[in-house]
């Protein structure tokens, strides 16, 4: 059986992806490689496995083209209204769909996040 281990993101700065995902998300770094090339540092939320990758190209010298940015990442959260205010002081907060009670964040690079109320059985 397949199972989610993680996601990538390349950054251009990875100090300012790092202090952007342990602010906004609460994530923090859960192991990093570093070698001459490039640095991954694998983000977590504590309650599972799956985790973020967050990659910097030491030689890399200008930001991410990021195409047409069709894709994105999906979080949820209890507090909605507490989380969307803390996003929107950030001046993260880059799309509403006040009907389907979501909206989306920004990172850095520009990679779209969803925030998602957590259901309620």
């Amino acid at each position: 059986m397949f199972r989610f281990n993680h996601f990538n993101f390349n950054v251009f700065d990875m100090n300012k992806s790092l202090a952007f995902y342990s602010e906004a998300l609460g994530l923090s770094p859960i192991r990093k490689v570093d070698n001459d090339d490039f640095t991954l540092v694998f983000l977590g939320d504590g309650s599972g496995t799956f985790s973020l990758e967050l990659t910097y190209l030491k030689d890399r010298t200008e930001p991410y083209d990021l195409g047409e940015g069709e894709y994105h990442l999906a979080f949820t959260i209890e507090d909605m209204a507490a989380a969307r205010k803390k996003h929107e002081e950030m001046g993260v907060v880059v799309f509403v769909n006040e009907a389907m009670g979501i909206y989306f964040i920004a990172d850095p690079d520009g990679y779209w996040i969803e925030i998602i109320p957590e259901k309620k059985n």
